[in-house]
């Protein structure tokens, strides 16, 4: 692999800004290659007719090579490499400023009139940006970690007084204060010497008096104790509080190792970069710049500062120490968990579950079509009873297929996905494990709609008609029985960050909201049909007659309120959220999204009635709602969730970065946006369907084009959510720490 591409690959996403533009400098040296070359053809001398100057050259070349090995002209050569240098490196002075501050600028020795000479000018001075950019950039994160580090020390002090507290309550303290010690983050003592140390070193309990702890997990039921009778935060020396409190300042260890870990590779890949590119600049115009140019970068701040080394060290052997009971190998592996490495037989067993679902796709088309299924008698109770149940499974099938398709394009333009959505270092789902699940379902679903076929136009199982019936709901035990099987088989990690999603959407008001939890809901307010065939499941197999095939839901008063309901809920949880984010973060823009959620709210209710009960009124109504409730949304996802259609943005009518070079997609994204939005009022625009197409599957045509919208709005909303942290250069997800000041105002 070629560096640039390496150099890329290895980036870290939300910094891309701030490492060395070393594509951008290429293309100045492709600039300056084509220029001499163009040069070297206009001015190429007749063969045979070397001038005397070049001879001479040549000639002391030659000595100059040999010289090295005998080592008799080292003088001379110093001199002669002293007339190569192409560039001079000068720093300018700054009053009040370290010398790691100082600005350096370099200075072309050759003449700048010479032909094609401005090109390298520019080159050096994009260049000299490019090393003040990264080296200010280093100096900023490395002050922001130290800064950090000190509150881990405060926060390590507080952990360490309450874990003596508690495990020792008859402990005589020392009036000597504890910070007076060395601290946990300085501690980086030899074995031999960690005995000593610690026996002369006493623990002051006294810092417990002035600190509050904030270690209640958030729920449902502590967030109304808060809201009835307050919040309580005083230390009540409990094993639970260490517990917890370790929990939170293990999580702030491990994340504030993968930062440094972030700054170390950082620095290194923009000196390799460098490195790289003057290397590139001596062979094309045959000068000696490096070398000058590198001893200055490796003199820089960057170059040379050693503060991240220091504090990964002493990281290390603190999180060893206090959260690993001195194992070391432990205690690495979870600072550093190895990379996720693909899986060959995943790609295996996704090749055969699409070879037979493919074959089961067409022994289900063939047995149709060869019995004449789709005009015989029972065409009608079929569509109406038995093909909703397997649509259930045709909905979450081609919603994960979506998502696979959106997580490969996510990592091929690099958003960072695993760090929106807050997954654990290595356990977020890639689009091939996404793509196993999916085909591993597809083959389940098709093989119970082929056996179902089989059974029933078998006469031997005539006599079986129940079990017959009864195939689509066991599928759906088996599916829910995966989903919350509490073993660690099938991505078990996975599953429970989903499950913990459902209950926080469903208890929307009461726990703070995430990203993935606004996500989720949003994927639930396209799945509405599926919401309302796990309704017809409870009725179909609750109350209906499923051995004759038959059922009487849809004429109870209950399961058409019931109809209506089910519909709402992902738009309610939505707006819950919108109410708790106005009220929690004073994101008053939410304030107007809730509106949104409360129209669309109103234009579900006014369409199921009016497909309920008909009539000029209604109709009128649902239409009206709709259309306003179709703009908003519209509206909503171009401009807010997207961040389209700027009118003075770098790219006309859409934002300033892009991650997708060629514009049109976006432009097409936002047309397909309307037209399927627009397919979504099918309902209340009296769309009459052809005579060969049932009802159901009507219903199912315009679901699926709603979750194929969905998939296309995935892609765009994490696109914009990426690229505002590129912007922030947000790469850190920030973890609660455990201790605060008495006043709760700021932590320790």
């Amino acid at each position: 692999m070629k560096f640039g591409k390496e150099f890329t690959s290895q980036m870290v996403p939300e910094w891309e800004g701030a490492y060395v533009s070393y594509n951008y400098l290429k293309t100045i040296l492709k600039e300056i290659l084509t220029f001499r070359q163009r040069r070297q053809q206009n001015q190429t001398p007749p063969l045979h007719c070397s001038s005397p100057k070049t001879y001479l050259l040549k000639r002391r070349s030659f000595y100059r090579a040999f010289s090295g090995l005998t080592n008799r002209y080292n003088n001379e050569d110093e001199a002669y490499n002293k007339e190569e240098e192409a560039i001079l490196v000068s720093e300018t002075e700054m009053e009040e400023q370290p010398a790691e501050c100082r600005r350096h600028q370099t200075h072309v020795l050759h003449r700048s009139s010479e032909e094609g000479a401005e090109n390298e000018l520019v080159f050096f001075k994009v260049i000299d940006d490019e090393f003040k950019k990264v080296n200010s950039f280093y100096r900023d994160k490395v002050e922001e970690v130290v800064m950090e580090a000190e509150e881990l020390n405060k926060q390590m002090d507080a952990l360490v007084a309450l874990r003596v507290k508690i495990n020792d309550p008859h402990f005589q303290t020392s009036s000597t204060p504890f910070n007076s010690g060395p601290s946990p983050l300085e501690e980086i003592d030899e074995l031999e010497e960690r005995p000593e140390r610690e026996h002369n070193k006493m623990v002051s309990l006294e810092i417990l008096n002035s600190v509050k702890i904030n270690v209640i997990q958030e729920s449902a039921i502590s967030t109304l104790k808060n809201i009835l009778i307050g919040t309580k935060s005083d230390l009540s020396f409990t094993k639970e509080e260490l517990r917890n409190a370790q929990t939170k300042l293990r999580q702030a260890f491990v994340e504030f190792h993968r930062k440094l870990r972030l700054l170390k590779s950082y620095s290194f890949l923009n000196q390799l970069a460098f490195s790289k590119i003057m290397k590139k600049y001596d062979k094309i115009t045959s000068r000696n710049a490096s070398k000058s140019y590198l001893q200055m970068v490796e003199n820089s701040y960057f170059g040379q500062s050693d503060d991240v080394v220091k504090l990964m060290e002493r990281v290390e052997a603190a999180f060893i120490k206090h959260f690993s009971n001195a194992n070391r190998r432990q205690g690495m592996r979870d600072l550093r968990p190895r990379s996720k490495r693909d899986k060959h037989r995943i790609t295996f067993f996704i090749g055969c579950f699409f070879g037979c679902s493919i074959a089961l796709a067409v022994a289900v088309s063939l047995t149709i079509h060869i019995r004449e299924l789709l005009i015989s008698e029972g065409r009608d109770q079929y569509m109406s009873n038995i093909f909703p149940l397997y649509s259930l499974f045709a909905y979450i099938i081609l919603h994960m297929l979506m998502l696979a398709v959106t997580v490969y394009f996510w990592k091929r333009f690099r958003v960072n996905y695993a760090f929106i959505f807050g997954f654990k270092p290595n356990t977020e789902l890639g689009y091939k494990e996404i793509l196993l699940l999916t085909s591993g379902l597809s083959v389940l679903t098709l093989a119970a709609v082929l056996s179902n076929l089989e059974m029933e136009m078998d006469e031997r199982t005539q006599s079986f008609k129940a079990i017959t019936e009864l195939v689509p709901l066991g599928l759906l035990i088996v599916v829910l029985a995966i989903t919350f099987c509490p073993f660690n088989i099938v991505y078990r990690t996975n599953r429970f960050v989903f499950i913990t999603c459902i209950w926080r959407c469903v208890f929307a008001p009461l726990y703070e909201v995430t990203f993935p939890d606004f996500f989720l809901a949003d994927q639930l307010t396209s799945q509405v049909q599926l919401l309302r065939v796990l309704e017809f499941y409870v009725c179909y197999y609750g109350f209906g007659d499923f051995k004759r095939r038959s059922n009487t839901c849809t004429q109870s008063d209950v399961y058409q309120i019931l109809f209506i309901l089910v519909a709402v809920v992902p738009y309610w949880f939505r707006f819950l959220q919108c109410v708790r984010r106005v009220c929690e973060q004073k994101d008053y823009n939410q304030t107007a999204n809730a509106l949104k959620y409360l129209s669309t709210i109103l234009a579900v209710i006014t369409r199921t009635i009016y497909v309920q009960n008909r009539g000029m009124t209604m109709r009128i109504i649902a239409a009206t709602s709709s259309g306003v409730a179709t703009i908003f949304n519209t509206y909503w996802d171009i401009v807010k969730d997207w961040g389209l259609l700027c009118r003075n943005s770098k790219n006309p009518w859409l934002r300033d970065r892009l991650i997708i070079s060629n514009k049109s997609v976006y432009f097409v994204a936002m047309v397909l946006n309307v037209i399927l939005r627009l397919a979504w009022m099918q309902t209340v625009l009296d769309f009459h369907e052809a005579p060969a197409l049932h009802r159901s599957m009507v219903v199912f045509i315009f679901a699926s084009l709603e979750i194929i919208r969905r998939g296309i709005w995935n892609f765009f909303r994490l696109e914009n959510e990426h690229l505002n942290n590129v912007g922030q250069f947000r790469a850190f997800k920030s973890v609660p720490l455990p201790f605060s000041y008495e006043d709760g105002d700021k932590e320790l």
